[in-house]
């Protein structure tokens, strides 16, 4: 699920519980005006999405906006610079990770897509995550009886 956190924000969060983020960039996406309004209209959904370099071009795949004309899941250019794409094309290859948008945002009144280089976590990994968040929530509560 896209949470909607800011105005016209939106952050991936079954990113950060799904892969470990090493780094992040910021890309600029090339979109048509009835997506930049899809966008300011909060109809973004960018769960299953990624980013995928081709031909020393950065797009990003699956990225779902409800436009009520054309293709709603259609590949888009993302606007990086030649360095950061060969840098990061070499780090996909060589250290066998994945981009994986983190979060689209509209700065400057253009749309802008974080993406973050990851690797996925393991099951235990998650489960780990899990029992330590009920366990801080579970001190919260007896913190609040107390009182």
């Amino acid at each position: 699920m896209t949470l909607k956190s800011d105005k016209n924000t939106y952050i991936n969060r079954k990113a950060s519980f799904d892969y470990q983020i090493f780094e992040t960039y910021e890309a600029g996406i090339v979109l048509t005006g009835l997506e930049i309004k899809a966008i300011r209209a909060g109809k973004v959904n960018m769960n299953t999405s990624y980013a995928k370099i081709i031909n020393e071009e950065a797009f990003w795949i699956g990225g779902n906006l409800g436009i009520v004309e054309g293709d709603q899941q259609r590949t888009r250019k993302l606007l990086l610079d030649s360095a950061e794409i060969s840098k990061i094309n070499g780090k996909l290859t060589q250290d066998r990770m994945l981009l994986i948008p983190l979060k689209l945002y509209i700065k400057k009144g253009k749309a802008k897509l974080l993406l973050g280089l990851a690797r996925g976590k393991k099951k235990f990994d998650k489960r780990e995550l899990i029992k330590k968040r009920d366990q801080e929530r579970d001190s919260q509560r007896l913190v609040r009886l107390k009182k």
